[in-house]
């Protein structure tokens, strides 16, 4: 299994940069795509001397970006054997406060970003028997109350990959996503921050109080979603497709 070439979108966040150390111990070859040329930087100096790693700034709400990482990585690797699409922005609040902005944004980056992405990379995946794993999320899987538009969004993600998958499956190509909640990522610090109303570790609080594990409820580590991911994309996966995996505690079991 090892040697393949790997995209992953949003390569410079938590799960992202995660993802991509656990496929690179696996003798992987690693693209990082990412709007942060800051972020891509970082990312790179972590994972110096784990593997081969490339960087390419791209930003997912640009068809032509999409169209572009795609081919630069074709381009310096060859092939493409597996995309992993994890860039994604948060947004919640009353719903009649939304404003056209913060639909646009999320749309654009969470669902947008990620189809364009899968559409450029599926002629060569067919070539390599290749496969997807895409970045939903829990509430990709239930509603949430102030949430509407980042629930339409992962909702989207999650049905999308019902589709690709079914599309796909005679052809030998593999979709499928997995849907975390609450992951500890600088994502998740940026949303207490910025939705805490002055008391982020409050939010946090409230967010775990939440969780069917009670006491013993925390968050989900980035490497644990990148061990899902890299499951998913084995051969030892072979069966699965279409599938939304939960990593969630528990939290969806009831929906």
């Amino acid at each position: 299994m090892s040697g393949r070439v790997v995209l992953i979108t949003g390569g410079a966040g938590g799960i992202g940069l995660a993802t991509a150390e656990r496929f690179l111990a696996d003798g992987d070859v690693v693209s990082l795509a990412d709007r942060s040329k800051d972020g891509l930087a970082r990312a790179a100096k972590a994972l110096r001397g784990k593997g081969e790693v490339r960087t390419v700034g791209a930003d997912v709400t640009r068809v032509e970006d999409c169209e572009r990482i795609i081919g630069e990585t074709i381009e310096a690797g060859g092939r493409l054997d597996v995309l992993v699409c994890c860039a994604g922005v948060w947004v919640e609040g009353l719903t009649e406060l939304a404003t056209e902005e913060e639909w646009d944004r999320t749309i654009d980056v969470n669902l947008k970003g990620v189809f364009f992405t899968c559409r450029f990379a599926l002629p060569h995946l067919l070539e390599t028997g290749g496969c997807i794993v895409n970045l939903s999320s829990d509430a990709g899987l239930k509603g949430s109350s102030e949430t509407a538009i980042y629930s339409a969004s992962k909702g989207g993600v999650s049905n999308l990959t019902r589709a690709l998958a079914l599309e796909y499956a005679p052809r030998g190509v593999r979709v499928n996503a997995v849907c975390p909640n609450d992951v500890d990522t600088p994502m998740l610090a940026y949303q207490a921050e910025r939705y805490g109303v002055g008391d982020p570790d409050g939010y946090l609080r409230a967010l775990l109080a939440n969780y069917p594990t009670g006491p013993r409820a925390r968050f989900i580590r980035p490497d644990e979603v990148a061990e899902l991911i890299w499951f998913l994309a084995s051969p030892k996966a072979e069966p699965i497709t279409g599938a939304n995996v939960a990593i969630d505690f528990g939290a969806t079991a009831g929906s």
